[in-house]
């Protein structure tokens, strides 16, 4: 781009960013953000610069055309202008996305650490469910920075809900856990089973409903490593996910009632309703991918 021809016209020329400057009547910070195209020269600048290197504008420029009037320059700077303004703001958007992504790892990361280091269990669940209730409030103050692809309302509608959905039952979670173990409340056998019942049937029907409407994320979906890969493989999974819930659902509690293993078949249940959506996209995308070489 015209930075970098700036820049290594000027050092053919032997020339310092201060003493073009000087010669331009500049200061050598604006120099500085031509050459890393940050901004561009006026057409008038642009040409005294090119008489300057004795280069003619067009190289300057980076085209290989005649010399152009000033009110061509002009036009041809505007453009180049708007394609910086574009990068920089890309850049800029990129460099917040991975800041916002770091602080959410490092949450999870944090978390992590807690349940391992802190031996006491109600602050280990106290300070582990602060950490994964940060995260998931801060991506949700940041969904729209971190989906591009939500095009349509109803995509962003969903993927926010999906996230307050999972902030919900996280909190559910922590405060249930950190009463049960302050008040040394027991739940009994049976009613353990129902309550855990009815928490992993709430979530899978609630995910079923909404997961065909998520757009394509890194962040809230079957993050898998072929679903993140490829929107096409991702609609997809979450399109048989949303068909898979209620059949799921609905053998998961006639099998509750009728093995009497019930962590073997809430296991079997989620497996069926993660594994089989997961193994079919497997496959779509390795078909997909293999065609593509």
């Amino acid at each position: 781009m015209i930075g970098e021809n700036i820049q290594i016209i000027r050092k053919e020329k032997h020339m310092s960013q201060e003493e073009l400057a000087v010669k331009l009547h500049v200061v050598r910070q604006t120099v500085s953000k031509w050459e890393n195209n940050l901004s561009v020269p006026d057409a008038d600048v642009l040409i005294r610069m090119a008489e300057l290197l004795e280069v003619p504008v067009s190289r300057l420029l980076g085209v290989e055309t005649e010399e152009q009037n000033v009110s061509d320059l002009a036009e041809e700077l505007a453009r180049l202008n708007q394609q910086l303004a574009e990068k920089n703001q890309k850049e800029k958007r990129l460099l917040q996305v991975e800041k916002k992504r770091g602080l959410i790892l490092s949450l999870s990361f944090a978390a992590l650490l807690l349940a391992l280091l802190v031996g006491n269990e109600v602050v280990s669940v106290v300070l582990v469910g602060l950490c994964m209730l940060a995260a998931g409030i801060i991506l949700y103050r940041n969904l729209t920075l971190l989906t591009e692809t939500a095009t349509e309302p109803s995509q962003m509608k969903a993927l926010k809900m999906m996230t307050v959905f999972n902030i919900v039952i996280m909190a559910v979670c922590l405060i249930a856990a950190a009463f049960s173990e302050i008040a040394r409340i027991r739940v009994s056998q049976h009613g353990g089973k129902i309550l855990a019942l009815a928490l992993l049937s709430g979530i899978m029907l609630f995910c079923g409903f909404l997961c065909p409407r998520l757009p394509f994320s890194r962040h809230t979906g079957l993050r898998l490593p072929w679903t993140v890969r490829d929107e096409e493989t991702w609609n997809l999974a979450h399109k048989i996910l949303g068909y898979m819930s209620l059949p799921t659902v609905l053998l998961y509690w006639a099998l509750a009632f009728t093995v009497s293993d019930f962590e073997a078949v809430s296991l079997a249940a989620m497996l069926v309703w993660i594994g089989i959506p997961g193994l079919i996209s497997g496959i779509f995308f390795w078909k997909k991918m293999r065609g593509k070489l």
